[in-house]
């Protein structure tokens, strides 16, 4: 009897704390992965805010790849099954201060086709503190894809022509941004602030999961505020026409 007791509180004290990593916004709920979230009153709006929380998953500054780009996000509950179509969400990112990581640029952004037990994803994310630089090679790396586990950040950046995986954006910190993702087969297009065309392109993304959920995503030092996300699901659709061959450039 004392056996069965003691498992009845284990299983309370689990669900509790299952419980105590969901938020709720509006009618989505989400499930938060090593980042710590609340809905809170912002400018008037309620909105989720997120950090990446540091004790559950640390972050070393010497080993950037493999501590940066990991399983940090919040996730929506109840779409695993995202494919092909549109992701869009209103995100404000700024930098904590005092900041735990000096080269800070306001990361955040989305991942998408999330695979069970985080083991693969695709995400496409920010760094606003560089979209406006004046210097032009900081703009090029305001944009940033990346495949989860093997084709992070740094991996890309060695293994790629530059600018293959990374691109610029008219974004800054502490301002909404509105990101729009477009995701049909291989490819991905994101347009910014209901802009007609994209700013950034996709041309193969390289995870091998094609399916799976949809999260928000934010990295070392970063408060993110998001609202408004609008996942629309689409079957795969053909190309229209044949781009045009651009040997010329």
């Amino acid at each position: 009897m004392k056996q069965i007791f003691a498992l009845g509180i284990l299983l309370c004290s689990m669900q509790f704390s299952i419980a105590q990593k969901q938020v709720v916004l509006g009618k989505q709920v989400f499930e938060l992965h090593n980042v710590t979230g609340s809905v809170i009153k912002f400018q008037g709006e309620n909105v989720l805010k997120i950090e990446r929380d540091l004790q559950s998953l640390p972050f070393d500054a010497n080993r950037l790849e493999a501590t940066v780009d990991e399983k940090h996000y919040a996730k929506l509950v109840g779409l695993d099954d995202f494919e092909n179509g549109t992701i869009e969400v209103k995100m404000y990112s700024q930098i904590q201060d005092p900041s735990p990581f000096p080269a800070a640029a306001g990361f955040i952004g989305l991942y998408y086709r999330i695979a069970p037990n985080d083991s693969a994803f695709e995400s496409i994310y920010l760094r606003p503190k560089v979209g406006r630089a004046t210097n032009q090679m900081f703009r090029n790396h305001a944009v940033q894809y990346f495949s989860y586990p093997n084709f992070k950040f740094e991996t890309l950046r060695k293994n790629y022509p530059p600018g293959s995986y990374e691109g610029s954006a008219p974004v800054a910190l502490k301002e909404w941004i509105t990101m729009k993702i477009e995701v049909n087969g291989e490819t991905a297009e994101m347009f910014i602030n209901n802009m007609k065309y994209s700013s950034f392109i996709v041309d193969k993304m390289l995870g091998k999961v094609k399916k799976g959920g949809v999260g928000l995503y934010v990295d070392i030092a970063t408060i993110g505020y998001f609202k408004d996300l609008k996942v629309i699901k689409r079957p795969l659709k053909a190309p229209s026409k044949k781009e045009e061959k651009q040997d010329g450039i």
